[in-house]
């Protein structure tokens, strides 16, 4: 399971991300568009997206191929680097256990896992505690 989950200006960003072949994937409609205040919206929205879980998509062959990120359109941007600009981005994966790592961008562009925003939880945690976590550390980053 892999997920993406970006907070911009206020508004968390969740797309399914579909599973191209083994550890590569790509955002794919649906996504969830959630205000970070609204923590109920917020809870069914986590819940519906990791309830998705990673749909088979093609890749692309081609560069020229590949579509657009999927979250410009919702976000009203033109480009990634559009979208990028003041964006808190997390992944949630979960192979035998969960994790929520923090990104950080690097100086070759590139975002990269934050050990110091990297949180596991123990083995047979519940979704609903992966997801209380997520929400609280969403919450706290719309605040600073």
């Amino acid at each position: 399971m892999n997920h993406h989950i970006y907070l911009r200006n206020g508004v968390v960003y969740l797309p399914t991300m579909g599973m191209m072949g083994k550890g590569f994937y790509r955002g794919v409609e649906p996504v969830a568009v959630v205000s970070v205040e609204n923590t109920e919206a917020l809870r069914q929205a986590l819940k519906a997206t990791m309830a998705r879980g990673n749909p088979a998509v093609p890749q692309p062959q081609r560069r020229d191929d590949w579509p657009p990120p999927v979250v410009l359109q919702y976000a009203r941007v033109k480009s990634w680097s559009a979208f990028e600009r003041g964006i808190q981005f997390w992944t949630l994966t979960k192979e035998n256990i969960f994790r929520i790592r923090g990104q950080k961008k690097q100086p070759d562009r590139m975002w990269r896992d934050d050990p110091e925003q990297t949180i596991t939880f123990p083995p047979g945690a519940s979704v609903e505690n992966v997801i209380d976590r997520t929400i609280a550390i969403l919450q706290d980053a719309a605040r600073k």
